[in-house]
């Protein structure tokens, strides 16, 4: 492998760094002096940082140079610059979560996913912005650090709660974003910025040290990455249990595995009526036909769980959340205006009300359970909405595809499909029964491989 004059530094993969800093090609802090290069251009237009470790990245850079100088690296992201959200704890930088209350918190221990990316010598270069305790209304827009764009349109939103990962890792400024997704907050940003995303199953991926769990279990921690391969690398590094994370208790590390022909998948087009805007629905039908060309058994049908009860009772978990957690708080007139509602919702619930969404979660995960008796997968968009105005709340159907999924704690991969006629990216989204997390990166390295999509179209 060489490198004179292929493409920018800053848009090499993981993969491909860890080839050439093992075979002397480059030296991991010539790589981030050319990331971070990269980072002071478009973070002024795309506001991706509620902290950049400059000099943090630096020093863990020149480290990683004297450890495969001594040819001792720790492991497969040794060098490698990557980027953590900011509601995961990362020792020694802030932790705002987002938000003013919080501002200026610095975190005394990494989370567990955080370790063990360090353990293997990964680069942090710091900590992108996030919605307001992962709370937002489809788009990063806070107080705190203001608003984070699209990099193939500024003037459109980059997505949910992990906004600012997702547009950081198609700008270039980190291989993988390590992001949460209580409600597909990882697998819309991937869809609109072109991404491969995985929300693991619940579990999958240890959580020790963490911010307080006002999403409860639901809130999951995966990645993004411009390619299947560097996810794959990412998540068989984050991946596993820890002894004091009890929901993680089963789960072994995996890998790409061969992918079973005749699959069958259950194809939804939409759920209880909500709009799919066009573009999505035309790039998604297309997908389906990919699929099929691929050896997939593709079934049209309606969602197999009760979209009436998930609307009903999924609010409920973060208005309670919320409210628990600012009970003892002095938060009026500093949190953004979407939370005092939904903090007065959560102090209005009875006990009742949050046990009857408790079950409704689990009637929802049982009627799945019974479909994958019957599929393999689930296919859908993984938005119902093309990006919006950056500025602006989402529109309501724009989440209609991924909720159901966290109530459901089963794995899904958000999956590039066809961009639309004004070259803006569109995913879809695969969901597979509980612990299948492996068999859906088979899948969508699959799909890459026979479909694989642009990797450095943004507009800037």
């Amino acid at each position: 492998m060489t490198f004179e004059a292929q493409k920018p530094l800053w848009l090499y993969t993981a993969v491909e760094l860890g080839k050439a800093y093992r075979q002397g090609q480059l030296k991991p802090s010539q790589v981030v002096e050319e990331v971070l290069a990269r980072a002071a251009q478009v973070d002024p237009i795309l506001n991706l940082f509620a902290v950049l470790d400059v000099e943090g990245a630096r020093k863990a850079a020149a480290e990683s140079d004297a450890r495969f100088a001594a040819k001792t690296p720790l492991g497969d992201f040794d060098g490698v610059p990557i980027t953590i959200k900011d509601n995961i704890p990362v020792k020694g930088l802030q932790l705002a979560w987002g938000s003013n209350l919080y501002k200026g918190q610095i975190s005394e221990s990494d989370e567990t996913p955080v370790e063990r990316l360090r353990a293997q010598g990964a680069v942090i270069l710091g900590k992108t912005n996030v919605s307001e305790f992962t709370l937002g209304r489809g788009n990063v827009n806070t107080l705190a650090f203001g608003v984070t764009r699209n990099p193939y349109d500024p003037a459109l939103t980059s997505g949910a709660s992990t906004g600012g990962g997702a547009a950081a890792t198609a700008s270039g400024i980190g291989t993988v974003a390590i992001g949460t997704d209580g409600g597909g907050s990882i697998r819309r940003p991937a869809s609109y910025n072109n991404l491969v995303g995985l929300k693991p199953s619940t579990g999958r991926v240890a959580r020790v040290n963490g911010l307080p769990p006002i999403l409860g279990d639901f809130e999951i921690i995966g990645p993004l990455a411009r390619t299947v391969a560097d996810l794959a690398l990412a998540l068989s590094a984050i991946e596993g249990p820890d002894a004091h994370d009890r929901a993680s208790y089963g789960f072994l590390k995996g890998g790409i595995e061969p992918v079973r022909s005749g699959q069958k998948v259950l194809f939804v087009r939409d759920v209880a009526g909500m709009t799919v805007e066009e573009p999505i629905a035309a790039s998604v039908a297309e997908a389906a036909e990919n699929l099929k060309a691929l050896g997939f058994i593709v079934v049209e049908g309606p969602a197999p769980f009760d979209a009436a009860l998930f609307e009903k009772h999924w609010p409920v978990m973060g208005a309670t959340g919320l409210a628990w957690l600012l009970k003892d708080t002095n938060w009026e007139g500093k949190v953004g205006a979407p939370y005092p509602p939904m903090i007065e919702k959560g102090r209005s619930l009875t006990a009742i009300e949050f046990f009857d969404a408790l079950m409704a979660y689990r009637a929802i995960y049982e009627q799945f359970s019974r479909a994958f008796d019957t599929y393999d997968l689930v296919l859908t968009p993984a938005a119902g909405a093309m990006p919006w105005k950056a500025e602006d709340f989402a529109p309501p159907y724009h989440r209609a595809f991924t909720g159901f999924v966290n109530a459901a704690g089963l794995p899904a991969i958000s999956i590039p499909a066809s961009p639309s006629s004004s070259g803006m990216p569109i995913g879809f989204q695969l969901i597979a029964p509980f612990g299948a997390d492996w068999s859906l990166v088979s899948i969508a390295k699959l799909y890459e491989e026979a479909h694989p999509w642009i990797q450095n179209a943004p507009a800037i």
